[in-house]
């Protein structure tokens, strides 16, 4: 009896896998992600796909900010027009310009009686009336921003204020001669050179039709003899004279 209970080999209780936190199974799954960043094609896949999240998260968050009101001031279409051709070309187009109840008139007692010697350079103007516009000095060609007048006779011939308005400038030029500018509402300036016989000064209160001076000579247009030299700028660019008169 007792030499078959020692022949009788004793069995070994059964094991139950190990599951517990830092047991045999965590150690295999750590093994297991070890292995997978191990790969070459891995961390790169990672960063790109972090990536591209960022750049869509990006792209909804721009979207939403488009979409949002804004607080600034709207642009209409008719501020947009500011700068424009249409805007910019009011001044060549004017037909005339008034000042309260007063509409300019040229600066002559008859303007029948005088012809046009030097006309204004119109940009807009065909060939032929650009090149007769053009005023030589010395080996230079320089537009001709203002029309002469002069009398067939050869006579001189009063220059009235085109416009009622004050006298702003007053001085004699060496190369225009005697000068006179009288400044009146809205920016317009008309200004009155190579006369002579002034009769005004700055500060002088001019109403329309006033003689202001004599048509005379000047030096740099001195084969013109005796004339008158008349301008009009509006806010200081030059304006065709004849686009400001209702004839």
């Amino acid at each position: 009896m007792n030499d078959q209970n020692q022949s009788k080999p004793k069995q070994r209780p059964e094991e139950t896998p190990k599951t517990v936190l830092g047991g045999t199974s965590a150690a295999k799954s750590s093994s297991g992600w070890r292995n997978l960043f191990a790969k070459r094609w891995v961390s790169p896949a990672i960063f790109m796909a972090a990536a591209a999240i960022i750049v869509t998260l990006m792209w909804i968050y721009q979207g939403a900010d488009q979409t949002s009101p804004t607080t600034g001031k709207a642009v209409s279409t008719e501020d947009s027009k500011e700068g424009t051709t249409e805007t910019q070309g009011k001044d060549d187009q004017a037909l005339e310009v008034i000042a309260g109840n007063e509409t300019i008139k040229w600066p002559l007692a008859d303007r029948a009686a005088l012809q046009v010697e030097l006309p204004f350079y119109d940009d807009k103007a065909s060939d032929e009336e650009r090149e007769a516009a053009l005023v030589q000095v010395g080996d230079t060609f320089s537009p001709h921003m203002g029309i002469d007048f002069v009398d067939p006779s050869g006579k001189s011939f009063d220059v009235l204020a085109a416009l009622s308005g004050k006298v702003t400038y007053v001085k004699t030029e060496p190369t225009n001669g005697n000068v006179i500018e009288i400044t009146h509402a809205g920016g317009l300036v008309t200004v009155y050179q190579s006369v002579t016989d002034v009769a005004v000064e700055v500060g002088d209160d001019v109403t329309q039709g006033t003689v202001i001076a004599k048509a005379g000579r000047n030096d740099l247009e001195r084969d013109l003899g005796i004339h008158l030299h008349y301008e009009t700028r509006s806010n200081g660019k030059p304006v065709n004279p004849s686009s400001l008169i209702a004839e």
